[in-house]
């Protein structure tokens, strides 16, 4: 932002959280310069474009559809959109979530949908997503568990603003501004991409095919993974381990087993291709003794998750630990690499799924699914040299993959803090076509 230049003249807001702006520039409500739609139906066609909640994108207001729809059915109420109008999520989550309408529909409940009438709806989005003005209105929201914000509140939001022809000058360099940006965050955001396909890739080719170029084929036998080196053996997990099981959860409304407790209790949840060194609940010796399904697994196990959104997710105890009853922890490895384990679960954590879970929108595998899984491997020094290998090269990989991430974060700052420098007048962005 260096390049562009502050206003040649301020003046004083009037209000303190807004302070300086420039000298010719306007403060008024939200409620003076857009109003309010009401309009509820329940008998909107599945045709009609829906948009919920999770189809925006927090902070950018940009619109990226999800696969799934929140709406609950054809006949639920639902909130309606004309073009132009600018939809605010209203939920307290949520509030950095606002775009503008590019054409009718209808939305989510818990969007606010507000015709901007004196002011650019692009001017009144950028302005409802700046920091200061979230914060403002996040101290207004009401609600116990799920705290709203509400029209009277943000409509007594003081916006400051030029007149429309001066917006539209400074929309036009946001827009050209924040494109740029943008643009660079796809790139990016690809790059991120391909490194995590190259990275499945470089593991499954490992725990398949081995180090060694040369080496002669042979069928597996397993349909899902096909040809693997010809002195490899299937080797199953029930037998390549001392002790496979699971945990239970304690009634979480009897404090007893859980105020004061000092063993760690690992939930799927914290299964996160990571090694385990803090959980957020721990049970007590009490819990250990009335629960027989609670036993403890040294550190170095292997978890795996068995059900729900989590199933597949892996991760090593780097303490002694119990865990719920939705996880599957082996210990004690005889024949199999617990590290080569790990890998060759990743690598095919979907066909496992695909082939052996049970139930509909919640999947789920047992215990015996997982001891019952032929894993082809070669003699155990050499498994541990594809884990030592996969180690290194995942490592390397992890950093690039980090070090993106992190200049996506840095220009996603970068494009907020421009974008609110623009509105609140700390930057003139005039003639600067």
């Amino acid at each position: 932002m260096s390049q562009y230049r502050a206003y040649p003249a301020y003046k004083d807001s009037g209000i303190e959280w807004i302070g300086q702006v420039p000298e010719h520039w306007k403060v008024a409500r939200v409620k003076r310069l857009a109003s309010l739609r009401n309009e509820r139906r329940n008998d909107v066609s599945t045709d009609t474009i829906y948009i919920g909640l999770e189809d925006v994108e927090a902070g950018s207001g940009q619109y990226k559809p999800t696969n799934g729809s929140s709406r609950q059915s054809e006949d639920s109420t639902v909130g309606i959109f004309y073009e132009g109008d600018v939809l605010y999520g209203k939920l307290r989550p949520y509030l950095r979530k606002a775009i503008i309408s590019e054409m009718a529909g209808c939305c989510s409940t818990e969007f606010l949908v507000l015709r901007a009438e004196k002011t650019e709806p692009k001017w009144l989005q950028e302005w409802l997503l700046t920091p200061d003005v979230t914060h403002q209105i996040e101290s207004g929201c009401e609600g116990a568990k799920m705290p709203r914000a509400d029209w009277w509140h943000i409509g007594s939001i003081e916006v400051v603003y030029p007149d429309q022809p001066e917006q539209a000058q400074i929309l036009t360099t946001l827009d050209r501004e924040t494109a740029r940006i943008d643009a660079l965050i796809e790139k990016k955001t690809r790059f991120i991409e391909l490194l995590k396909e190259k990275r499945q890739a470089l593991i499954t080719h490992a725990v398949t095919k081995g180090l060694d170029p040369n080496a002669k084929m042979k069928d597996s036998g397993i349909e899902w993974i096909g040809q693997v080196p010809e002195e490899w053996l299937n080797r199953k997990v029930f037998h390549a381990f001392q002790a496979i099981g699971s945990g239970t959860t304690p009634p979480s409304k009897e404090h007893e087993w859980y105020q004061g407790g000092t063993i760690p209790w690992i939930t799927t949840s914290e299964l996160r291709e990571n090694t385990v060194v803090k959980t957020k609940k721990c049970v007590t010796s009490d819990a250990m003794q009335k629960f027989s399904a609670l036993k403890i697994f040294p550190a170095g196990s292997l978890a795996i998750a068995m059900y729900g959104a989590t199933i597949g997710r892996l991760g090593f105890l780097g303490i002694p630990a119990t865990t719920n009853q939705a996880c599957c922890v082996l210990s004690g490895e005889r024949d199999l690499n617990i590290q080569f384990l790990y890998y060759w679960l990743m690598a095919f954590r979907a066909d496992i799924v695909a082939f052996f879970s049970e139930g509909g929108g919640q999947p789920n595998i047992n215990q015996e699914v997982i001891a019952s899984l032929w894993v082809p491997s070669p003699a155990p020094d050499e498994q541990a040299t594809i884990a030592a290998t996969l180690d290194r090269e995942t490592a390397r990989i992890d950093a690039l993959i980090s070090k993106a991430e992190q200049s996506i974060t840095l220009l996603k700052e970068r494009r907020a803090a421009f974008i609110t420098a623009a509105v609140t007048g700390q930057i003139d962005l005039r003639g600067k076509q």
